[in-house]
């Protein structure tokens, strides 16, 4: 590679980076306001106009505060974690295509494309960094010594395996249609149709799967505030705890455009708005379904969690990689 790409890929990396960094300070401005919204309340609003300010006051403060190790932690384990959690879900992003080739409104000489790198194997590798992830939320549980924090770590490793299990199955059939694990010929291949209409049990499955490994409510089981005191990070504190924090929502972004990618279609979209704006939009509307969910729906007890996962969502899995192979099969 010569030193003048290599400059460019840097130049991306860095982008994408501050773009992800950007979006993931306001997602939680975001949530915030639609929450209140939801419940009747205003929200922020006292950091900045209408609380636009809020994160950056957040991230100084977080930034700011005493970083506290409690006495007994394993202090390896204990430092690496949140970096564990954070680092992999960042590295996914290098796979993620945001848009088709660009000029850039013709301020460059060639098109560029608008993602880091493209790989043959792009679905497996987002899979494996996924999987790396989960560690960090297991070894952060575990180094703390500290029970209510070792429970939320063991109910994140059940939770985020079996989940895994689901949120692999539920793309199956998108493999099997497009015939690759290239994220951007997956999406080139939905070009006259969205995967969704032929997929449409997979992306349920998808965005149930998702919202299982990003914990949120109602599968929060690894924090459950209310019987684990925040669980797996409960003696982090200060950039720590905002690591933890950071990863969570970088991965709402992560599972956001891999649906996009996967069953909406990508870039593409009617041509009176341009594909990346199109990228964009859905992927705020899965943002948005994923908040909406927490103002909805109540905590589910961890036996119904398990429950759901192993004879409910997997099982529906397996049936919906069977029915399309066996259409594949009939059309072809």
């Amino acid at each position: 590679m010569s030193p003048n790409a290599i400059v460019f890929v840097v130049i991306k990396i860095l982008v994408i980076f501050a773009l992800v960094m950007l979006v993931v300070a306001y997602l939680t401005l975001l949530e915030r306001k639609i929450l209140a919204h939801m419940q009747i309340r205003l929200g922020p609003m006292f950091a900045g106009p209408h609380g636009i300010l809020q994160p950056i006051a957040d991230g100084i403060k977080l930034f700011f505060k005493e970083d506290i190790i409690t006495k007994e932690a394993d202090k390896l384990f204990y430092f690496l974690s949140p970096a564990l959690s954070i680092i992999p879900t960042l590295m996914i992003f290098a796979v993620i295509p945001f848009g088709d080739q660009t000029t850039l409104w013709g301020l460059l000489k060639e098109p560029v494309k608008l993602s880091i790198t493209e790989l043959n194997i792009g679905l497996l590798y987002v899979f494996a960094m996924g999987g790396i992830a989960t560690y960090g939320i297991v070894f952060g549980g575990w180094a703390q010594n500290n029970k209510y924090s070792l429970l939320g770590g063991v109910r994140a490793a059940a939770q985020l395996i079996s989940y895994e299990v689901a949120f692999t199955l539920s793309v199956f059939g998108v493999i099997l249609l497009a015939g690759s694990l290239n994220l951007v010929e997956i999406v080139d291949k939905q070009k006259n149709m969205w995967y969704i209409v032929y997929q449409p049990v997979g992306f349920i499955l998808f965005l149930i799967a998702s919202v299982a490994e990003l914990k949120r409510t109602p599968f929060d089981l690894p924090e459950a505030e209310s019987e684990l005191v925040a669980g797996f990070h409960a003696d982090y504190s200060s950039m720590k705890f905002a690591m933890f924090f950071m990863a969570e929502y970088a991965s709402i972004i992560v599972c956001s455009c891999i649906g996009t990618v996967l069953f909406l279609g990508g870039w593409h979209g009617p041509s009176f708005l341009p594909p990346f704006v199109w990228y964009m939009l859905k992927v705020f509307v899965l943002m948005y379904v994923i908040i909406w969910l927490r103002a909805t729906y109540p905590r589910l007890r961890y036996d119904q969690l398990m429950k759901f996962g192993w004879k409910v969502m997997i099982p529906l899995g397996f049936v919906n990689i069977f029915a399309t192979a066996i259409v594949l099969i009939l059309v072809k």
